[in-house]
């Protein structure tokens, strides 16, 4: 009864410890300029979810990094309302200009191509970007 008593404590602690943590990443250069949502409401446990970030205005050359985590004090406010309210940690980073990534190797497939032909372009940039360590960029008109 005592060890079970111990597994119980030694498990409710690795789980109320623990915080929700996902990171996307879309391969664009970053460019430093971050938008940061700290309290982003979600209810019943994130079942319903928080409202879209608006990055838009901020990031006129897209997004490069989106990282959501439920830190303590999230974790905490969730575990007061018991889960009801469930908010969250939501940072996004924005990417650098397309002209940053200038040096890119590119490959243009013309409208005509067939998918043989826009296969072989996908491949090639593979091997560009693996040769290079940068991006590789394929265009298809």
């Amino acid at each position: 009864m005592r060890c079970f008593r111990l597994l119980s404590v030694a498990a409710l602690v690795l789980v109320l410890s623990s915080c929700y943590h996902a990171v996307i990443n879309t391969g664009l250069t970053p460019s430093g300029q971050t938008v940061k949502d700290e309290w982003a409401t979600a209810w019943l446990d994130g079942l319903v979810p928080p409202k879209i970030v608006e990055t838009a205005a901020q990031c006129p050359n897209g997004v490069a990094r989106v990282e959501t985590q439920h830190s303590f004090l999230n974790l905490l406010a969730a575990a007061v309302t018991f889960g009801i309210f469930s908010p969250m940690t939501i940072e996004v980073q924005c990417a650098a200009s397309r002209s940053a990534a200038a040096g890119a190797a590119t490959t243009t497939v013309p409208a005509a191509a067939g998918e043989s032909a826009r296969a072989a372009a996908v491949a090639e940039a593979v091997r560009q970007s693996l040769r290079t360590g940068g991006p590789a960029f394929v265009v298809f008109e």
